[in-house]
């Protein structure tokens, strides 16, 4: 008897959504009626130039900003949560509790150890994993005691990447997280963001200009002038150590 299949659910769900920056005629559309569906445990990649709506994309997605018009649903547990439209608290509430993000600067506080800097996102979440557990999980189990200073900016990335994953956040949200870094390096973040999505099961969502990058998603989302133009899978997925650009 054959076992059923089962269906990933969706986490995040958006309809016809659309941003603009200012009115008349110094009005900047950023988004053009994008319709998105991202499901639980997803690697997706968002690929574009620079002003594609790339960024904007990912942060209506994270409660960072909020849309022109449109809907964007995010769903945990079974309930759906309409994120246009929801107050500050309610967008705090969900960045805080369900929301890992990464961006292309670190961010960290020079003065603390890589330790400090991801037990301070444990000290406000729920049911956080140990800062060592985190930091393990990203290859830097041997680095936990030292300052941002002693610290590569790949390994200053992982850090972050650490910071971001220690509250298990139920999605991953990364913009440009290869950005300030060199191909070797950027190689080494992804295979911590990979490892992230793999072992935890984390959706995870990752920006970026880098073409290559993209043959490592489960899906690549290609966006142009505010609207997403092409949506495609990937058959066969590459494993980050494999890339270059």
């Amino acid at each position: 008897m054959d076992t059923p299949s089962v269906i990933p659910q969706p986490v995040f769900t958006a309809r016809g959504l659309t941003k603009i920056y200012g009115d008349g005629d110094t009005a900047v559309h950023a988004l053009r009626g994008v319709d998105l569906d991202i499901v639980q445990g997803e690697f997706v990649v968002l690929l574009g130039a620079s002003g594609s709506g790339k960024s904007t994309l990912l942060n209506i997605l994270g409660g960072l900003d909020t849309a022109t018009s449109g809907s964007a649903c995010w769903t945990h547990a079974g309930q759906s949560h309409e994120l246009i439209g929801a107050d500050d608290a309610e967008l705090t509430r969900y960045r805080r509790e369900h929301v890992g993000f990464v961006f292309q600067f670190y961010n960290l506080i020079p003065s603390l150890t890589a330790r400090e800097n991801v037990a301070l996102v444990t000290d406000l979440a729920a049911e956080p994993m140990k800062p060592e557990d985190a930091l393990a999980l990203v290859g830097l189990s041997e680095r936990l005691n030292h300052f941002v200073s002693q610290l590569s900016g790949g390994e200053q990335q992982r850090v972050a990447i650490a910071r971001a994953i220690a509250k298990k956040p139920a999605v991953l949200l990364c913009d440009e997280p290869t950005g300030a870094l060199d191909c070797a390096t950027g190689v080494m973040v992804l295979q911590a963001i990979e490892q992230v999505n793999r072992t935890l099961g984390t959706t995870t969502v990752v920006i970026t200009h880098n073409a290559p990058i993209a043959e490592m998603a489960d899906r690549v989302l290609r966006l142009a002038d505010g609207r997403i133009v092409q949506a495609q899978a990937n058959p066969h997925k590459v494993a980050a150590s494999s890339l270059a650009w």
